[in-house]
């Protein structure tokens, strides 16, 4: 008889035991409002599991140890993605990899993603030019030396911009990309406090340091070669039954460049 193959919510792969108070910290980033209940995290439609120790199998043996953070699924799907987002940012913070419908990848290494700033409302093209060069070709795109700019409606209510929406009119994102993280983060930190914004990562956390954009260094790490397949069956568990991975439909809250 085949395996029935039964789908856990994504999750991030870490190499040591994080505590309560450490995942409780970088998931508030995300989502203000989440909370301790009992030995989990509980987020935006989400849960996120007590750490568990788990077979190396689970990330096709990247790790020599993995301790795994399940985020599933409380009640209807999440929107957004954002229980991917979730995994995804805790394992880059935790220098982890996630794990997501089978596949494992290393969130430090997505170049093609970067960080956003969050306004309530659409700059003008003068509040943008002490900082940003406008496109002549496009009203929407700017740059500022080597990095490009671009302005676009923020899809999506991401938790982590909550305190934007009672004085919202129409959500924007200022979506920033470059080789270098650390001057993308100093950009978008100095956006979001010459126009009242937020500024977030590709996963929307928002972060305080240009350097939090900085992958962290974990001994192992090699140049990307793309995502690959666990082992039929890693990293999946009779949690909540869902064939899908707890993941959402909706569009993401920004769109990659």
């Amino acid at each position: 008889m085949a395996k029935r193959r039964l789908r856990t919510g994504p999750t991030a792969a870490l190499p040591a035991k994080p505590s309560q108070a450490e995942l409780l910290r970088i998931v508030r980033l995300a989502d203000p409002g989440a909370r301790a209940e009992g030995d989990d995290i509980v987020a935006s439609d989400v849960r996120v599991c007590a750490p568990v120790e788990a077979d190396t199998a689970l990330t096709g043996g990247e790790l020599e140890k993995v301790w795994a953070v399940r985020v599933a699924a409380e009640g209807p799907l999440p929107l957004d993605f954002f229980d991917r987002y979730l995994a995804e940012g805790l394992a880059f913070r935790l220098k982890g990899l996630a794990v997501c419908r089978a596949e494992v990848s290393d969130p430090a290494d997505d170049q093609e993603s970067g960080p956003a700033v969050i306004l309530p409302v659409r700059p003008g093209a003068e509040e943008l030019s002490p900082l940003l060069e406008q496109d002549e070709d496009d009203e929407f795109t700017f740059t500022a030396g080597d990095i490009r700019a671009a302005i676009v409606p923020q899809k999506g209510q991401p938790p982590s911009v909550q305190e934007l929406l009672p004085f919202a009119t129409e959500l924007t994102a200022i979506e920033l990309r470059g080789d270098d993280p650390a001057k993308l983060g100093a950009l978008a930190l100095e956006l979001a406090e010459a126009l009242n914004g937020l500024a977030v990562d590709r996963w929307r956390f928002r972060f305080d340091a240009a350097e939090d954009l900085v992958p962290p260094e974990r001994e192992g790490r090699e140049e990307p070669e793309g995502r690959q397949d666990t082992e039929e069956g890693a990293g999946e568990s009779p949690a909540d039954g869902s064939e899908e991975g707890g993941e959402s439909e909706e569009a993401p809250g920004a769109t990659p460049a």
